[in-house]
């Protein structure tokens, strides 16, 4: 990665973040970088990995985040994600959730920098693509300062090409990974301290990012900002923020995302899958338009029963009046 070229990326969230969601995703941007799911890294050596690592090729450039701390095998990981033609791997320390930190890996191991370093050096050491790393201010009691530095210092002096940082501490005892999301609060100025410090070094902003202005802000600061949920929610703001970048008008060719969508699910269906695998993260597509109450209730009773075709796409666009002002979403 280089450091003059600032990128806006969506956030691998698990459970949303699959190869469907991406798909949708990148009929907003061209330029967006797509992260995975987090997959565990033994989950890649021993599963079926065209289930887990397949991804169409229209979803460049898309990202893979790992998860795990035993530095052999996330190296064998990630030699295999690269063959299957991830444009970057990425190492997961920041997923607070308990079976996260059974495994000894994600938020736990920014406890453990030295260890965090050794293995971001065995992934770089069987990749040729950017390997990078997603962490957090801290963990728990930690001197957000001293942690956060500690792993950056280390990840760069073992190669690594970026440092994502979502900016709020985790709390691994007493909060859920949705609290974890939520309630440590921001702390902006703590990522944009570690930039000013490491100018040189490619640092990604994450956390509580919504809205197009919000990623024009951060870039003129940091090299990269992340959006998460908010993307998810209202994908539509994925546009917003390319046309701000670029400088151009927001485009609303709704017809064409819906008949694109339409045209994948069913390719997907014919594989054997379920409209409703493509459908679920396109609920909140009309966000703010008049009838995207109807539309929703069209995807998720239509959409989810079985045998279900993907005019029902088509019958939930119907319902919405795309030619009205959009309400403040």
């Amino acid at each position: 990665m280089k450091n003059n070229k600032k990128i806006f990326a969506i956030a691998p969230m698990m459970d949303w973040t699959d190869r469907h969601c991406r798909y949708l995703h990148r009929q907003f941007s061209t330029s967006a970088l797509l992260y995975t799911e987090m997959v565990v890294a033994d989950a890649v050596i021993h599963g079926p990995r065209e289930r887990l690592l397949g991804f169409d090729e229209v979803e460049h450039p898309v990202a893979l985040q790992l998860g795990g701390s035993d530095p052999a095998k996330l190296a064998q990981a990630a030699a295999i994600a690269a063959d299957f033609g991830y444009d970057e791997i990425n190492l997961n320390v920041g997923c607070p959730s308990d079976r996260v930190q059974s495994g000894t890996f994600g938020a736990c191991l920014m406890r453990e920098p030295a260890l965090v370093a050794r293995c971001v050096e065995a992934m770089k050491s069987r990749v040729d693509v950017p390997v990078t790393v997603k962490c957090r201010l801290g963990v728990d009691d930690q001197d957000i300062e001293t942690a956060l530095d500690a792993v950056a210092d280390g990840v760069f002096a073992t190669g690594a090409d970026a440092l994502w940082v979502h900016a709020r501490k985790a709390w691994l005892q007493g909060l859920s990974p949705a609290e974890n999301r939520t309630v440590p609060p921001l702390d902006y100025d703590r990522v944009y301290r570690l930039k000013e410090r490491l100018a040189e070094r490619f640092i990604g902003i994450n956390g509580g990012i919504e809205t197009a202005q919000e990623v024009l802000t951060h870039l003129t600061v940091t090299d990269g900002a992340m959006m998460g949920r908010a993307a998810y929610h209202r994908p539509y703001v994925i546009a917003e923020v390319d046309a701000a970048l670029s400088g151009t008008s927001v485009p609303e060719d709704w017809a064409r995302v819906i008949d694109t969508m339409a045209a994948y699910a069913e390719r997907h269906i014919a594989s054997g899958g379920r409209l409703s695998h493509v459908t679920r993260h396109m609920v909140g597509l009309f966000q703010g338009f008049p009838g995207a109450r109807r539309y929703r209730q069209i995807l998720s009773t239509e959409a989810t029963r079985p045998g279900a075709e993907p005019d029902v796409l088509w019958n939930a666009f119907r319902a919405v009046d795309t030619t009205s002002d959009r309400r403040a979403a």
